[in-house]
């Protein structure tokens, strides 16, 4: 308490220039308060400290050039404070924070603006990182910085971060870590992973990014009651899965996205598979893309609801991959069928077929014409008198006859 005291009063006695010089004369493990002001940054953390500030009026100013505040040793905590102007090298990850070969940190209730990048975590393991607000620079949506980015590091607890017009929080070869609760908007990849594993992604909402949440090369994680939201654009995706196993997506809910999952040869390992079980896929332009060989994944108890195509497989050359994936007591708005014993499950299997009407799916430029009368006749046509083979692209022996019955 007296260290505490002591360097109170020593930074109110010094000039903003000089933090570096209080932090270098501070004890190992020592308090500093830093009062209301602007103290001037790109300053180096060595030893374990902990900064803690009164709030937004704290300022910890870059140079305009380089990384903000370097962290150094493992034990170190900034609190309250609010961190602004770093450079804009990308190739040197210019930053706000960068924690770099250390453990049991924690980075809380900072505000952090007109920095490249946010928050930088390379090696580092056992920390946290809460309630930060994080935004980039006035740059376009690729030039931006990524507001968290983790790099190689592992057990780490990112919870309640709010990411605005920054590019990406992304996660590369990291694992045993828990997202969750944080909000991402206006942003690239909201969540992006890999080469990562054993992750637990949860309670987090995704709005107006290019992307929700992406895996890619990765296994072994669980996300679940997760919420994205209008993921647009050519790109616009909810959830994505690309060369990625053994995992449960479970309870999320994907609305007015483009596509709202998006599958691309996961199961990657073939003794695998992956779980999607209990999600809300609802008023998507596709409900379900499945890119490349996408098979053995487990689809069930999902709502499909409102989407222009519930499931589209772009295969190709009349062979489909989804009908190779278990589909079961899932609900679908376009069930025709009844439930004379009252059980909740439809009388007879629910199959979704490529008919007239999904001739765009096969050939863009037909999409020009979707919904026109000319495209509904030639579907009824083709409904009552097949004049072609449809194909089929799934099958779900139990569909649900209601939404509530995936609760």
């Amino acid at each position: 308490m007296k260290i505490a005291i002591l360097l109170m009063a020593l930074i109110i006695s010094l000039s903003a220039n000089q933090l570096q010089k209080v932090i270098d004369r501070a004890s190992a493990g020592s308090k500093i308060e830093l009062p209301e002001g602007v103290f001037e940054g790109n300053i180096v953390i060595n030893k374990p400290l902990m900064i803690v500030g009164q709030g937004e009026k704290t300022v910890i100013k870059g140079k305009g050039e380089g990384t903000v505040i370097k962290i150094r040793s493992s034990n170190v905590i900034i609190e309250n404070v609010t961190i602004t102007d770093s450079g804009s090298r990308h190739e040197d990850v210019d930053a706000a924070i960068s924690i770099k070969d250390a453990k049991f940190c924690r980075i809380k209730n900072c505000i952090i603006k007109n920095c490249l990048f946010g928050i930088d975590l390379q090696n580092v393991k056992n920390s946290v990182i809460e309630n930060n607000y994080i935004t980039s620079k006035e740059l376009s949506l690729g030039l931006r910085g990524d507001g968290v980015r983790l790099w190689y590091s592992n057990d780490n607890i990112l919870r309640k971060n709010r990411l605005y017009k920054s590019r990406d929080f992304v996660i590369w070869y990291s694992h045993g870590n828990l997202i969750e609760e944080n909000e991402g908007e206006y942003g690239r990849y909201s969540l992006h992973f890999m080469y990562a594993g054993k992750n637990i992604v949860r309670k987090n909402v995704y709005k107006h990014n290019s992307v929700g949440i992406f895996f890619m090369y990765s296994k072994d994680t669980i996300a679940e009651d997760n919420i994205v939201i209008s993921s647009l654009g050519t790109t616009g995706i909810g959830i994505g899965l690309k060369d990625a196993s053994n995992f449960t997506i479970k309870n999320n809910t994907i609305l007015y996205c483009a596509k709202g999952f998006y599958i691309d040869r996961s199961p990657f390992q073939p003794d695998m598979s992956n779980k999607l079980i209990g999600n809300k896929i609802l008023y998507n332009s596709i409900g379900m893309h499945f890119h490349s060989l996408s098979i053995n994944n487990i689809i069930e108890k999902n709502v499909f609801k409102g989407n222009i195509e519930n499931v589209y497989d772009d295969s190709g050359k009349g062979i489909t991959h989804s009908v190779q994936n278990h589909w079961s007591l899932n609900f679908w708005d376009d069930y025709q069928g009844f439930d004379r014993d009252g059980d909740g499950i439809g009388d007879i299997p629910y199959n979704l077929y490529y008919y007239a009407d999904k001739m765009w799916l096969l050939n863009p430029n037909v999409k020009f014409f979707y919904g026109s009368p000319v495209i509904s006749i030639l579907n009824f046509l083709a409904k009552l008198a097949p004049f072609s083979e449809p194909l089929k692209l799934l099958t779900d022996p139990k569909p649900l006859m209601y939404e509530g019955e995936v609760l």
